[in-house]
């Protein structure tokens, strides 16, 4: 009988430690990019609302910090797709994650030009559809993570992905420090994608305020705006969110509703105004309670992840 061996994450992208940086809208820029991949992880670089020349500028100055692989993620829902994917291919950036719908269109052009595409999904038939347009890999994202979510929990998901696909599946949503990537290995992940966890790096390039309120975030710490027009996004509790769930409870429209959010993550970001911006973040903020450099972050991760597998007995 023939046993179908899956290359490890970590052999196909050449990467010391199976973990992806997350692609996280505003935030993920080439200073974080490169501290993860420097550190050994997959660092990544969101491609949202930029310029393909400022796309450009971004992946040359990650190239100036480190020579390790890296990526950049394509929210397909962008209108200049066409010019972010010819500078990703000029540029010769090894791997593209994708979010925000099908990469079907595109998909042709990466693998020709040998970039390892790895789809971001939500769910079994995703994954599925996914492998079967050539996808080297799959992140699956459940809805304990920050920012745009789905609907299924990351452990309830990954291990049917898991069973639904033949290649490398990719846990996100849910996980902050060792005892995390240890469940998503047991869930039959091959590596894990953080975005939480590096909001709390030195090198990420958010306001301080936004950075103390993942520090200062507990267990119920994040909500979730719009879940009844179907278009869910995970936040930290602040006068914004408690607003617009308030307004959506009580039949907003779109548009009294887009009013509130309308650059409020810019808001967070750059402005470091913790009380009506858009703080992204993982229901995962309550572990997580001082500032390090990313390589920290993942060298502790793993040693962690070390510690409790070896200490880690079932009864039987």
């Amino acid at each position: 009988m023939e046993v179908l061996t899956i290359m490890s994450i970590s052999q196909l992208l050449n990467i010391k430690y199976p973990i992806f940086q997350g692609a996280m809208a505003q935030i993920a820029h080439y200073q974080l990019a490169a501290a993860v991949s420097e550190a050994g992880g997959l660092g990544i670089i969101a491609s949202g609302g930029m310029t393909g020349e400022e796309l450009r500028h971004e992946i040359r100055e990650l190239k100036k910090l480190t020579d390790k692989p890296f990526g950049v993620n394509i929210m397909l829902m962008m209108k200049n797709i066409e010019e972010i994917v010819t500078v990703i291919i000029e540029e010769k950036v090894p791997v593209v994650t994708t979010g925000a719908g099908t990469p079907k269109f595109i998909m042709p052009y990466l693998k020709e030009a040998g970039i390892k595409v790895i789809p971001v999904v939500a769910s079994v038939k995703h994954a599925q559809k996914m492998q079967e347009l050539g996808a080297d890999a799959v992140v699956a994202e459940g809805c304990e993570a920050g920012g745009h979510i789905g609907e299924s929990t990351t452990m309830s998901m990954i291990p049917q992905i898991v069973d639904s696909v033949d290649i490398p599946v990719i846990a996100a949503g849910g996980m902050g420090d060792g005892r995390g990537v240890v469940a998503a290995f047991a869930l039959g992940a091959q590596g894990v994608q953080l975005g939480t966890i590096f909001l709390a790096s030195e090198e990420c390039p958010i306001s301080d305020a936004y950075k103390q309120a993942v520090l200062d975030a507990n267990d119920t710490a994040t909500a979730v705006t719009g879940r009844i027009a179907g278009a869910p996004v995970r936040c930290i509790r602040n006068e914004m969110t408690e607003k617009y769930i308030e307004l959506e409870r009580n039949g907003a429209d779109r548009e009294e509703l887009e009013e509130i959010t309308l650059g409020s993550l810019s808001k967070a970001v750059y402005e470091g105004d913790a009380v009506n911006g858009s703080m992204m973040s993982g229901q995962i903020a309550g572990l997580i309670k001082e500032i390090k450099p990313c390589a920290a972050i993942i060298e502790d991760l793993f040693t962690e992840a070390k510690t409790v597998l070896s200490q880690t007995t079932i009864d039987m």
